[in-house]
């Protein structure tokens, strides 16, 4: 399946976020058993190349979708011609906005995607099939991150070709004046004001959130897909569990 089908079926998804240039850890999480990895080229140190050796270890029915820096047609097309299985365009706050991602992401008539030779149709071997099925194959997912894209919600979600919106509880925060307080009443209001546009528009809704504590929370609130933690999370805290043992056993 497809990650555009699976974001349309009946099962959450689990994913973690990858901001580290080693595609052997992202092999490692995708054998691990996540849904999905959330690629990150907006925040993490990862170039283009980085991002495709990543989408070449990808293991078993692992997606992979790419964060693009910016809502920017060249980016978006890299991404895609990758090889990733869809893209997260960042800080979407007009209609206006949401159909530039969209367009970037698909090919004529849908859209103004350039084509190329490149991995996602195998360097030109699966040319043709590609092109008559990246339209509907692709996953086009928006971020919802400040107050101007809340108070346009009902428009933006009008655009088609919009698979899904993903929530971005920090720089949300941010832009109401409330840095990373993400537990903020303000914040929280909002964030469900987003969960429920996104019900009634029938559009599935992502979310980051570090803790897996918020896990049964979240699918509760409606939440269908998601990304706990990230790469270097899991190293560090995995790491600090081992010295916690160590330690209680040398006081012991």
């Amino acid at each position: 399946m497809t990650f555009a089908e699976k974001l349309r079926g009946a099962q959450p998804l689990l994913g973690t976020l990858v901001s580290l240039p080693s595609p052997e850890l992202s092999e490692l999480l995708s054998l691990a058993g996540f849904d999905w990895l959330f690629i990150d080229m907006e925040h993490g140190a990862l170039s283009i190349n980085d991002a495709q050796r990543i989408l070449q270890a990808i293991k078993n029915d692992c997606s992979a979708i790419i964060r693009v820096a910016d809502n920017n047609p060249i980016l978006i097309k890299q991404a895609l011609d990758s090889g990733a299985d869809g893209v997260i365009v960042p800080l979407v706050n007009t209609a206006a906005e949401a159909r530039q991602a969209v367009e970037s992401a698909k090919y004529p008539p849908l859209g103004k995607r350039s084509v190329g030779i490149a991995r996602a149709h195998q360097y030109g071997l699966q040319f043709s099939e590609y092109l008559q099925s990246a339209n509907q194959s692709v996953a086009v997912i928006i971020q919802i991150e400040h107050q101007e894209a809340v108070n346009n919600l009902d428009d933006i979600l009008s655009v088609d070709g919009i698979d899904g919106v993903f929530i971005g509880p920090y720089d949300l925060s941010g832009s109401m004046n409330k840095l990373g307080d993400v537990a903020n009443p303000v914040v929280q209001q909002a964030i469900r004001a987003v969960k429920l546009a996104c019900s009634r528009k029938s559009v599935p809704v992502g979310l980051f959130m570090q803790q897996s504590d918020q896990i049964a929370a979240e699918l509760a609130s409606g939440t269908r897909f998601m990304a706990v933690g990230t790469d270097t999370f899991f190293v560090w805290s995995g790491a600090q569990r081992t010295l916690a043992a160590f330690k209680a056993a040398l006081a012991s």
